[in-house]
Protein backbone atom coordinates (compact mmCIF):
# COMPACT_ATOMS: atom_id res chain seq x y z
CA UNK A 1 0.00 0.00 0.00
CA UNK A 2 1.16 3.55 -0.70
CA UNK A 3 2.76 5.19 2.31
CA UNK A 4 1.78 8.72 3.30
CA UNK A 5 4.03 10.99 5.32
CA UNK A 6 2.81 14.56 4.93
CA UNK A 7 1.02 14.91 8.26
CA UNK A 8 0.79 18.71 8.02
CA UNK A 9 -1.09 18.63 4.73
CA UNK A 10 -3.22 15.77 6.02
CA UNK A 11 -4.29 17.77 9.06
CA UNK A 12 -5.14 20.80 6.94
CA UNK A 13 -7.04 18.70 4.43
CA UNK A 14 -9.58 17.71 7.09
CA UNK A 15 -11.12 21.16 6.66
CA UNK A 16 -11.53 20.79 2.89
CA UNK A 17 -14.61 19.76 0.92
CA UNK A 18 -14.61 16.66 -1.27
CA UNK A 19 -14.22 18.86 -4.34
CA UNK A 20 -11.15 20.52 -2.82
CA UNK A 21 -9.72 17.18 -1.73
CA UNK A 22 -10.23 15.85 -5.25
CA UNK A 23 -8.32 18.80 -6.70
CA UNK A 24 -5.51 18.33 -4.19
CA UNK A 25 -5.43 14.64 -5.05
CA UNK A 26 -5.08 15.49 -8.74
CA UNK A 27 -2.04 17.58 -7.79
CA UNK A 28 -0.49 14.58 -6.05
CA UNK A 29 -1.20 15.64 -2.46
CA UNK A 30 -0.66 12.53 -0.35
CA UNK A 31 -2.22 14.13 2.71
CA UNK A 32 -5.47 14.73 0.82
CA UNK A 33 -5.42 11.12 -0.35
CA UNK A 34 -5.05 9.91 3.23
CA UNK A 35 -8.05 11.97 4.32
CA UNK A 36 -10.13 10.58 1.45
CA UNK A 37 -9.05 7.08 2.46
CA UNK A 38 -9.96 7.65 6.10
CA UNK A 39 -13.29 9.26 5.20
CA UNK A 40 -14.49 6.57 2.81
CA UNK A 41 -12.76 3.29 3.62
CA UNK A 42 -15.44 2.13 6.06
CA UNK A 43 -18.33 3.06 3.75
CA UNK A 44 -16.81 1.24 0.78
CA UNK A 45 -15.93 -1.79 2.88
CA UNK A 46 -19.50 -2.00 4.19
CA UNK A 47 -20.85 -1.75 0.63
CA UNK A 48 -18.64 -4.59 -0.57
CA UNK A 49 -19.06 -6.77 2.51
CA UNK A 50 -22.86 -6.47 2.57
CA UNK A 51 -23.01 -8.12 -0.84
CA UNK A 52 -20.04 -10.49 -0.74
CA UNK A 53 -20.31 -11.47 2.93
CA UNK A 54 -16.56 -12.07 2.85
CA UNK A 55 -14.22 -9.86 4.87
CA UNK A 56 -11.02 -10.64 2.95
CA UNK A 57 -12.66 -10.19 -0.46
CA UNK A 58 -14.26 -6.91 0.62
CA UNK A 59 -10.98 -5.59 2.02
CA UNK A 60 -9.13 -6.55 -1.17
CA UNK A 61 -11.67 -4.74 -3.31
CA UNK A 62 -11.50 -1.54 -1.26
CA UNK A 63 -7.70 -1.70 -1.24
CA UNK A 64 -7.69 -1.99 -5.04
CA UNK A 65 -10.14 0.91 -5.36
CA UNK A 66 -7.84 3.25 -3.45
CA UNK A 67 -4.69 2.07 -5.21
CA UNK A 68 -6.46 2.72 -8.52
CA UNK A 69 -7.64 6.13 -7.29
CA UNK A 70 -4.06 7.16 -6.55
CA UNK A 71 -2.60 5.67 -9.73
CA UNK A 72 -5.27 7.32 -11.92
CA UNK A 73 -5.40 10.63 -10.03
CA UNK A 74 -4.31 12.62 -13.08
CA UNK A 75 -6.69 11.04 -15.58
CA UNK A 76 -9.86 10.11 -13.67
CA UNK A 77 -12.82 12.45 -14.15
CA UNK A 78 -14.34 12.84 -10.68
CA UNK A 79 -17.32 15.18 -10.40
CA UNK A 80 -18.65 13.70 -7.16
CA UNK A 81 -16.06 11.89 -5.05
CA UNK A 82 -18.47 9.83 -2.96
CA UNK A 83 -20.52 8.71 -5.97
CA UNK A 84 -17.34 7.93 -7.93
CA UNK A 85 -15.94 5.72 -5.17
CA UNK A 86 -19.24 3.95 -4.56
CA UNK A 87 -19.75 3.18 -8.24
CA UNK A 88 -16.18 1.94 -8.55
CA UNK A 89 -16.79 -0.34 -5.56
CA UNK A 90 -20.05 -1.70 -6.95
CA UNK A 91 -18.43 -2.41 -10.28
CA UNK A 92 -15.54 -4.22 -8.59
CA UNK A 93 -18.02 -6.24 -6.51
CA UNK A 94 -19.97 -7.12 -9.64
CA UNK A 95 -16.79 -8.32 -11.34
CA UNK A 96 -16.01 -10.44 -8.29
CA UNK A 97 -19.41 -12.12 -8.15
CA UNK A 98 -19.55 -12.56 -11.93
CA UNK A 99 -16.43 -14.70 -11.67
CA UNK A 100 -18.19 -16.84 -9.05
CA UNK A 101 -21.34 -17.82 -10.93
CA UNK A 102 -21.02 -21.34 -9.59
CA UNK A 103 -21.74 -19.88 -6.15
CA UNK A 104 -25.32 -20.83 -5.20
CA UNK A 105 -25.81 -17.29 -3.85
CA UNK A 106 -24.70 -15.61 -7.09
CA UNK A 107 -28.13 -14.34 -8.10
CA UNK A 108 -28.95 -13.21 -4.57
CA UNK A 109 -25.76 -11.15 -4.50
CA UNK A 110 -26.53 -9.78 -7.95
CA UNK A 111 -29.98 -8.73 -6.75
CA UNK A 112 -28.41 -6.93 -3.79
CA UNK A 113 -26.05 -4.85 -5.91
CA UNK A 114 -28.84 -4.02 -8.37
CA UNK A 115 -31.12 -2.93 -5.52
CA UNK A 116 -28.27 -0.83 -4.14
CA UNK A 117 -27.98 1.09 -7.41
CA UNK A 118 -31.75 1.55 -7.72
CA UNK A 119 -31.99 2.86 -4.15
CA UNK A 120 -29.19 5.37 -4.68
CA UNK A 121 -30.53 6.74 -7.96
CA UNK A 122 -34.08 5.59 -8.79
CA UNK A 123 -34.64 8.30 -11.42
CA UNK A 124 -31.52 7.30 -13.33
CA UNK A 125 -32.58 3.65 -13.18
CA UNK A 126 -36.05 4.50 -14.50
CA UNK A 127 -34.58 6.56 -17.34
CA UNK A 128 -32.24 3.74 -18.32
CA UNK A 129 -35.04 1.18 -18.24
CA UNK A 130 -37.16 3.38 -20.52
CA UNK A 131 -34.24 3.87 -22.90
CA UNK A 132 -33.55 0.14 -22.88
CA UNK A 133 -37.17 -0.60 -23.82
CA UNK A 134 -36.95 1.83 -26.74
CA UNK A 135 -33.76 0.22 -28.01
CA UNK A 136 -35.22 -3.30 -27.75
CA UNK A 137 -38.39 -2.21 -29.55
CA UNK A 138 -36.23 -0.91 -32.40
CA UNK A 139 -34.64 -4.34 -32.97
CA UNK A 140 -35.52 -6.26 -36.16
CA UNK A 141 -38.62 -8.39 -35.47
CA UNK A 142 -36.81 -11.74 -35.65
CA UNK A 143 -34.09 -10.58 -33.25
CA UNK A 144 -36.58 -8.93 -30.91
CA UNK A 145 -38.67 -12.09 -30.72
CA UNK A 146 -35.69 -14.31 -29.93
CA UNK A 147 -34.27 -11.82 -27.46
CA UNK A 148 -37.51 -11.48 -25.49
CA UNK A 149 -38.02 -15.23 -25.33
CA UNK A 150 -34.51 -15.48 -23.91
CA UNK A 151 -34.54 -12.56 -21.47
CA UNK A 152 -38.20 -12.21 -20.53
CA UNK A 153 -39.35 -15.83 -20.70
CA UNK A 154 -36.06 -17.34 -19.58
CA UNK A 155 -35.99 -19.87 -22.42
CA UNK A 156 -32.83 -21.66 -23.49
CA UNK A 157 -31.57 -21.46 -27.07
CA UNK A 158 -32.84 -25.01 -27.61
CA UNK A 159 -36.33 -24.10 -26.39
CA UNK A 160 -36.43 -20.93 -28.50
CA UNK A 161 -35.33 -22.89 -31.56
CA UNK A 162 -38.15 -25.38 -31.01
CA UNK A 163 -40.78 -22.66 -30.54
CA UNK A 164 -39.72 -20.66 -33.60
CA UNK A 165 -38.83 -23.61 -35.80
CA UNK A 166 -35.26 -22.48 -36.40
CA UNK A 167 -31.81 -23.84 -35.54
CA UNK A 168 -30.05 -23.15 -32.24
CA UNK A 169 -27.25 -21.52 -34.24
CA UNK A 170 -29.73 -19.05 -35.72
CA UNK A 171 -31.04 -18.26 -32.24
CA UNK A 172 -27.49 -17.64 -31.03
CA UNK A 173 -26.79 -15.29 -33.95
CA UNK A 174 -29.99 -13.33 -33.30
CA UNK A 175 -29.25 -12.94 -29.58
CA UNK A 176 -25.67 -11.88 -30.30
CA UNK A 177 -26.87 -9.33 -32.85
CA UNK A 178 -29.45 -8.02 -30.37
CA UNK A 179 -26.89 -7.60 -27.59
CA UNK A 180 -24.50 -5.71 -29.88
CA UNK A 181 -27.33 -3.41 -30.95
CA UNK A 182 -28.37 -2.78 -27.34
CA UNK A 183 -24.83 -2.11 -26.14
CA UNK A 184 -24.26 0.30 -29.02
CA UNK A 185 -27.50 2.15 -28.30
CA UNK A 186 -26.71 2.48 -24.61
CA UNK A 187 -23.14 3.52 -25.31
CA UNK A 188 -24.19 6.24 -27.77
CA UNK A 189 -26.66 7.59 -25.23
CA UNK A 190 -23.97 7.70 -22.54
CA UNK A 191 -25.90 5.24 -20.37
CA UNK A 192 -23.69 2.16 -20.52
CA UNK A 193 -23.57 1.86 -16.73
CA UNK A 194 -22.84 -0.86 -14.24
CA UNK A 195 -26.50 -1.81 -14.19
CA UNK A 196 -26.76 -2.37 -17.93
CA UNK A 197 -23.45 -4.24 -17.87
CA UNK A 198 -24.91 -6.61 -15.29
CA UNK A 199 -27.89 -7.51 -17.43
CA UNK A 200 -26.29 -7.42 -20.87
Amino acid sequence: MIQFYNQVLMAEAHDFSDAELTELLREGDRGAFTVIYNNYWKLLFQTAYRILNNTIAAEDIVQDIFVSLWNRKNEAVILNLKAYLQQATRFAVYEAIRQRKHDSNFYNRLALITADIITDNPLLFKEQQELLSEIINALPEDCKESFRLSREEGMTYKQIAAVLGISEKTVEKRITKSLKHIRKGLSLSGCLSVLTTIFF
